[in-house]
């Protein structure tokens, strides 16, 4: 290798991984539909959260929990859905407040994807 060639080795090097870098972060499982936007969680009663990844999910190897006042963790045992990449997350029936989903997911492909979604609990007719 020429002295000069050795001296932009690194710059092509990091040129080529930056070309590459893209597509690799589509690979990460990323929630592209939740039923939170469409259909609140009423206080009082269970619910199913579905979530849309837009990849497959390893399900046994991920982790989801149901966090509340306090930072107090609850593990959540989710099963798929019908769809690719869906979850379905059973709620239990929650009082008023803000509560989320954290959840540690890993895709089909073996990345790893960590989040959290936040959402509240209230009585659509307490208008306070």
């Amino acid at each position: 290798m020429t002295p000069r060639l050795r001296a932009i080795a690194p710059l092509l090097l990091s040129s080529a991984l930056a070309l590459v870098a893209p597509g690799q972060a589509q690979a990460h499982a990323v929630v592209t539909e939740s039923s939170l936007q469409t259909q609140p969680v009423k206080p009082g009663h269970a619910t199913t959260v579905q979530l849309q990844f837009n990849a497959g999910v390893e399900l046994s190897l991920s982790r989801i929990f149901l966090v509340s006042k306090g930072d107090a963790y609850q593990p959540i045992t989710a099963r798929t859905g019908k769809k690719p990449g869906q979850i379905l997350v059973p709620l239990p029936a929650l009082s008023e407040g803000e509560y989320a989903i954290k959840y540690k997911i890993f895709a089909a492909d073996g990345h790893l994807t960590e989040s959290v979604i936040r959402f509240f609990v209230k009585d659509e007719n307490n208008q306070r």
